[in-house]
């Protein structure tokens, strides 16, 4: 999950988690899931870092606000040039991780931990639509768990399901 706060970005991963079953945009198989790990081992650290500069970023603006208080919003106010690129890197950095992981969600996966690399394919087991869960450092996704379950209610996929979910492939 994102955490930041108050912001848009609380529920990231997480929207309709204990509800009725979703209906994803599409089902991975494990191979296919498999495929995007080393884009995923890039983009994860990537996203960690637009939050780790998001939180400095409320820090130096909520000391800025804290010291000076609404003279830092007159235009003629020595830090307000400051308190201008600060809100204006929020914003852009906001809007850019909003749109990477709604991109991911668009195609079935859903980031469920920055901090540990926790991201989620929806897949099919044993004719139930579960989770795929790979975690960042793991070379393949090798286990998963029911949409109401969780990390700590994994389970290793059998080698044989691997290979025979034809009916896992995107939906139309």
């Amino acid at each position: 999950m994102v955490q930041l706060g108050g912001s848009a970005l609380d529920h990231a991963g997480n929207e309709g988690e204990g509800s009725a079953v979703p209906n994803p945009p599409r089902l991975w198989t494990p191979e296919e899931a498999d495929q995007r790990v080393a884009e995923l081992e890039q983009l994860l650290p990537r996203l960690r870092g637009w939050v780790v500069r998001l939180r400095e970023v409320h820090e130096e603006s909520h000391r800025l606000s804290n010291f000076w208080g609404r003279d830092v919003d007159a235009p003629d106010h020595a830090d307000h040039g400051l308190k201008v690129r600060l809100d204006a890197e929020w914003q852009n950095l906001t809007r850019r991780l909003e749109e990477a992981v709604a991109g991911l969600r668009k195609e079935g996966i859903e980031v469920k931990d920055l901090e540990s690399g926790l991201v989620d394919f929806y897949g099919l087991q044993e004719g139930e639509v579960v989770f795929l869960c790979w975690q960042r450092g793991e070379s393949k996704v090798g286990f998963y768990h029911s949409l109401t379950g969780g990390y700590a209610s994994r389970r290793p996929i059998a080698e044989s399901p691997r290979h025979a979910l034809p009916s896992a492939r995107g939906r139309p």
